[in-house]
C-alpha cells in the first residue's frame, strides 16, 4: 500500500548513487533540496521523517517496455499450452483471456503493484487494441493506475498484438486510442505478421502525423529482413520529421545480426534522426551492443515484456533483474560499464514516460529506490532486495504490497 504523502518529508542519511551521506527533503512530491548531512541539524517544523540509515539511494526503476495488461500474477498457476511461434501465442492467447479475465482493472493492478514493490516508478506499457477487446484495456490499465494514486507513472501504447493490416478495423482502433490520448500506437513485426510492411507503416505513421502521438514498433525480424524494415521506418521518421524521442524500436533484433558496418550504419541514422530502441535482455542471444549505441547517440531502455502471461511463464515484473540479465549476458564487468547499465534502468530511461529529469535533484520527481549496497556495481550485480520504495513523495508499504489483499480489489 502507499501511505499517503505528508506535506513534506527529510529522508535522512541516503547515499545518493553511493556518495556520502545527504538528507533528501522532499515537498508536495518533489524534491525541494539536497542537503549535506549536518550532525544534530534541526528539521523544518513541518518535516516528517524517514531514515534511511545509510543506505544506496537510487532514482525509481524505469520499465520502458512492459504489457500489464494480460498477465496472470497472483492467480493460480496456469499451464503453458498452444502451438509454438509468434502466431500460435496469439492464438493460444485469444482462447485463455477471458477465462483469466484479461484485460481487467484487477490483473493490472496486481502487476502494477509487484512492479513498484520491485521499485519501479515509471512505466511504458503495451496495451492490447484488437476487434476482441476494443480499447478495454487501455481503459483497465488507466484505473489501475489510478487506484495507485500515480505511484507508477504509466504512459500507455496502443499495441496491435494481433496484427493491423490482416484485421480490418484495427487501424480505426488505434487512430480511436490516438485520438483519446494515449502516448504512442503500436506496430508489430510488418513483414511476417501482416506481410505488408509498407502498408502497416504507412498506416500507423499517417496516424501518429494526424494525431501527434509516437510510435513504439515491436521488431523481432532477423537479419536482412529486419535490417531492411529498419530501413523503412527510418525513411519515414525523415520524410514525417517526426521529432525526437517519438519513435521507437523495441527489441529490434536484426541489428546483432547484421554485420558491423551495417549496424554502424543504421546506428548512425538512428542517433541522427533521434529513434529509440528498448530490450527485454533476451536469455540466449546476443545483447544490443552497449558502447555502440552510447557512441552513435541511440538512447535505450529497459524493459521486463510479458510478467508471466500466456506467452511464458517467467517474469516478476522486477526491472533490476532485467538490467542484470543484460549486464552479464553482455559481459559487462567493469565498474563504469555497470555504472552506465544502472543510469539506463533509472536516470535515462525515464524520457520514455515522461519530458522531465528523473536523477535526485531538486525538482525531480521524489521517486527514491533504498538498497543495502556497498554501490551501485554491488547493487546491480545483487540484484539486492530493494529496502524501501519513495513513490511520488509516498513511502510504500512494501509488506502491504507482497502479502496483503489491495484495498479496491
Amino acid at each position: 500500500m502507499v501511505r499517503s504523502s505528508p506535506p513534506s518529508l527529510r529522508v535522512k542519511n541516503a547515499r545518493v548513487w553511493g556518495g556520502e551521506p545527504v538528507d533528501i527533503v522532499i515537498r508536495n512530491g518533489r524534491i525541494a533540496s539536497v542537503d549535506r548531512v549536518t550532525r544534530n541539524a534541526p528539521s523544518a517544523p513541518s518535516d516528517a521523517e524517514f531514515d534511511a540509515g545509510n543506505l544506496l539511494a537510487l532514482p525509481g526503476l524505469v520499465n520502458a517496455h512492459a504489457h500489464v495488461d494480460k498477465s496472470w500474477w497472483g492467480k493460480p498457476w496456469e499451464s503453458f499450452g498452444g502451438e509454438p511461434g509468434t502466431q500460435g501465442r496469439i492464438a493460444h492467447e485469444r482462447s485463455r483471456r477471458d477465462a483469466l479475465s484479461i484485460p481487467s482493472v484487477e490483473t493490472s493492478l496486481r502487476v502494477l503493484m509487484q512492479s513498484l514493490r520491485t521499485g519501479t516508478t515509471r512505466m511504458r506499457s503495451h496495451v492490447d487494441v484488437d476487434l476482441g477487446v476494443g480499447i478495454r484495456g487501455i481503459e483497465s490499465v488507466r484505473e489501475a493506475a489510478d487506484r495507485l494514486g500515480g505511484a507508477v507513472e504509466v504512459s500507455i501504447v496502443a499495441f496491435p498484438q494481433d496484427g493491423v493490416i490482416r484485421r480490418p478495423g484495427v487501424l480505426e482502433l488505434l487512430e480511436r486510442a490516438a485520438a483519446e490520448g494515449v502516448d504512442h500506437i503500436g506496430g508489430l513485426d510488418p513483414a511476417l505478421i501482416d506481410r505488408d510492411p509498407v502498408r502497416q507503416l504507412d498506416g500507423l505513421f499517417e496516424i501518429a502525423g494526424r494525431r501527434g502521438c509516437g510510435l513504439d514498433i515491436h521488431l523481432h525480424e532477423p537479419g536482412d529482413l529486419g535490417a531492411f524494415e529498419f530501413d523503412l521506418i527510418l525513411d519515414r521518421v525523415e520524410r514525417d520529421g517526426l521529432g525526437e524521442g517519438r519513435v521507437n524500436i523495441a527489441h529490434g533484433l536484426a541489428l546483432v545480426d547484421v554485420d558491423a558496418p551495417r549496424r554502424r550504419d543504421l546506428l548512425q541514422r538512428m542517433g541522427e534522426l533521434g529513434v529509440t530502441m528498448t530490450t527485454v535482455a533476451p536469455v540466449r542471444m546476443r545483447q544490443l551492443p552497449l558502447h555502440e549505441l552510447d557512441e552513435a547517440g541511440v538512447r535505450f531502455g529497459f524493459g521486463t515484456d510479458g510478467i508471466r502471461d500466456l506467452w511464458s511463464p517467467y517474469g516478476d515484473a522486477d526491472l533490476m533483474g532485467i538490467a542484470w540479465q543484460y549486464a552479464r549476458a553482455g559481459g559487462l564487468v567493469r565498474d563504469e560499464d555497470l555504472i552506465r547499465t544502472l543510469q539506463i534502468a533509472t536516470r535515462d530511461a525515464a524520457k520514455f514516460v515522461t519530458a522531465e529529469s528523473h536523477n535526485l535533484q531538486p525538482g525531480d520527481r521524489a521517486d527514491i529506490v533504498l538498497v543495502d549496497a556497498e554501490n551501485p556495481m554491488d547493487a546491480l550485480v545483487r540484484r539486492v532486495t530493494r529496502s524501501a520504495v519513495i513513490a511520488g513523495g509516498r513511502v510504500v508499504d512494501l509488506d502491504d504490497l507482497q502479502t496483503a489483499p489491495w484495498e479496491a480489489l
